[in-house]
């Protein structure tokens, strides 16, 4: 058994069995003709469960057959133009090939002894990052897995910060008091860290939007007055910077002027409108992040990483302290007094991938405007889609995007009520994902459902949302008439 450990002595059959899959998934990257074979759960699962894994097979050869029949033939491919649903790029191939290399090395990145350049290479990338943000010379930050957990630790930093400023702080009363105001468009993550935070269940407040699904600002001072009027904390504010749902970017100077005012955390969420930290021409669309207190981004939704490459930033390197604690065993306190740089010192986690050095690869080979410039295409390309919904009959397309997100739903011709439009609209999204031919996603504006086109595909072009648009009125089309046969 010791000849499948990776080590000097079986180094040329890592290099043959890396390269058979490889291999195997290029081969089904070229010749995938759909984003989705359209399988059940109910006919897939069967054939995973009579697998016996206490009965290996012979070869990595006979692994990756199996491997072909339960899953590389039935993934859904991101990298199809005409999977449109949820916030999942394309990879870039740099990034692919660090996740090759990082997988191999295998470094942890909590402590210096585990990573050595690896820390390093992390600690430029938050570097990098914080300026394009424009975060200042104090700042810093931590990779992470992902958004959700990257909003959790900011709303803890904006949690543990609150607390000096109140006078006789006691936990349990206290907490009570805390609020967080995010918008009534913002990511559920918001309202799940509240919870695992100890915060009450009212302690998220919803902020309304305008028609474009940005915070309104006059609201939000409303609650920033009553907060302060009932004896309650703002402890933070979350504004978005690309929301999962409308891609809608939340007005940034407003807010952060009124944060400065009444001397609240300002958290940016910019997991999806990140990429515009890159872009060549949009950049000006999250002026004001430069002055939050935190942010989120997601590399791996708009600067077209691998999953996971997350990462939060912070204005003030001091506030990571309230995730730091040593442990004799991996980062005694001596560590920080000799300036070892140990990344756990500043993380939730522990044991870390080294998920920086995709992000590394892909600049240092595409440099930031080759990144920038995919993002800018797929914003030009949800304008183009706008174009196409808005003069289409069809269809009520909800706003105007400020990223490549598209809501919308079909409308037929004739009239009909609202409840047989929903169920139409939900149809039509299901029968396409059983039909394989694109992946669309969906939502509900005002209570009613509608579906959603997330472009972030260069490749995806008019050509192809025109089709898929074509797809999904057929599928409502049929749905319509065959209820109207059933009722009648």
């Amino acid at each position: 058994m010791r000849s499948h450990l990776l080590n000097d002595l079986t180094a040329e059959h890592y290099r043959r069995s890396v390269t058979e899959g490889v291999e195997r998934v290029a081969a089904k990257l070229a010749t995938t003709e759909r984003p989705f074979t359209g399988v059940t759960a109910d006919a897939l699962a069967p054939r995973i469960e009579r697998i016996d894994l206490d009965r290996p097979l012979p070869d990595t050869t006979a692994v990756l057959d199996e491997l072909e029949e339960i899953y590389l033939r039935d993934a859904v491919y991101f990298h199809h133009p005409r999977y449109l649903a949820h916030l999942n790029c394309p990879v870039v191939i740099p990034a692919v090939l660090g996740e090759a290399v990082l997988s191999a090395v295998n470094s942890s990145l909590d402590t210096w002894d585990q990573s050595a350049g690896g820390t390093l290479i992390e600690r430029r990338l938050i570097d990098w990052t914080a300026a394009r943000i424009g975060l200042g010379p104090a700042a810093d930050g931590v990779f992470t897995s992902g958004g959700t957990q990257s909003n959790l630790q900011a709303l803890l930093l904006a949690r543990e910060e609150s607390k000096p400023a109140r006078a006789g702080w006691e936990e349990g009363a206290s907490l009570a008091t805390l609020r967080v105001l995010a918008s009534e468009a913002s990511h559920f993550s918001v309202q799940k860290s509240a919870k695992l935070l100890g915060l009450s269940q009212d302690a998220v407040i919803p902020v309304p939007v305008d028609q474009d699904k940005r915070m309104r600002t006059v609201a939000l001072a409303h609650e920033l007055e009553r907060c302060k009027r009932d004896g309650l904390t703002p402890m933070a504010v979350v504004a978005t910077a690309g929301t999962t749902d409308f891609g809608s970017i939340d007005p940034l100077p407003e807010i952060a002027e009124l944060c400065a005012q009444y001397g609240v955390w300002l958290h940016v969420d910019a997991a999806y409108g990140c990429g515009l930290l890159a872009s060549v021409k949009y950049r000006d669309r999250i002026e004001g992040i430069e002055r939050a207190d935190s942010v989120t981004v997601d590399y791996h939704k708009s600067f077209f990483q691998p999953v996971s490459s997350s990462a939060l930033l912070v204005r003030d390197a001091a506030t990571l302290r309230h995730a730091t604690y040593h442990a004799d065993y991996l980062n005694p306190r001596r560590m920080a007094e000799e300036r070892i740089p140990n990344q756990v010192d500043k993380s939730l986690q522990t044991t870390r991938r080294f998920d920086a050095l995709k992000l590394w690869m892909t600049l240092r080979t595409m440099g930031a405007d080759g990144i920038g410039e995919l993002f800018d295409q797929v914003c030009d390309l949800a304008r183009q889609g706008w174009q196409l919904l808005a003069a289409d009959p069809r269809f009520d397309v909800v706003v105007r995007p400020a990223l490549s997100t598209l809501v919308f739903r079909y409308i037929p011709a004739a009239v009909t009520g609202p409840d047989r439009i929903d169920r139409a609209n939900l149809y039509a999204r299901k029968a396409l994902f059983a039909s394989g031919d694109a992946v669309v996603a969906g939502t509900k504006v005002g209570g009613r459902h509608y579906l959603k086109f997330t472009l972030l595909n260069p490749e995806t072009t008019t050509d192809d949302i025109a089709a898929v648009l074509d797809l999904i009125a057929g599928h409502a089309e049929q749905y319509l008439g065959e209820s109207l046969d059933r009722a009648s």
